[in-house]
């Protein structure tokens, strides 16, 4: 083999190494274009979804706080509105029972009055019995 081929043939095989790094650069072009039409609709649409999804938890989250809030004040209202309640039923019984009291002892008063006047007015028809008595004796 004489130099000049051996030349020839280093040249071609430098020829053919520049032929595949171009070619390789093409097919990483075409690569990376074929991958982004494939994955950058469906990453675009799942950050789409992502972006969406953080806005409901956000809006969730502060939701949630406020009724937290709100539950805490509503059971001070309740126990508050709880309190009120049986207050206001213990206060009735009592002023039940108080007027009943009153009622009773009013009552008792004026049956004792009249007991009194039925007495007297038994011991008048007493009295009447024993003087129509004697005189029906006198007769």
């Amino acid at each position: 083999m004489s130099e000049e081929y051996i030349r020839g043939q280093v040249s071609a095989k430098e020829d053919e190494i520049t032929r595949i790094e171009e070619d390789a650069s093409k097919r990483d072009a075409s690569a990376e274009s074929e991958i982004e039409e494939e994955f950058d609709p469906q990453i675009e649409e799942a950050q789409a979804t992502l972006n969406e999804e953080e806005g409901l938890r956000d809006e969730a989250i502060q939701k949630a706080e406020e009724w937290t809030q709100k539950k805490k004040e509503k059971i001070d209202s309740a126990k508050n509105a709880s309190k009120k309640l049986a207050q206001l039923k213990n206060e009735k019984a009592k002023a039940l029972n108080a007027k009943l009291k009153e009622i009773e002892t009013d009552k008792k008063n004026q049956i004792k009055e009249v007991q009194g006047e039925i007495k007297q007015l038994e011991k008048q028809l007493t009295a009447l019995e024993k003087a129509k008595a004697k005189e029906a004796a006198k007769e």
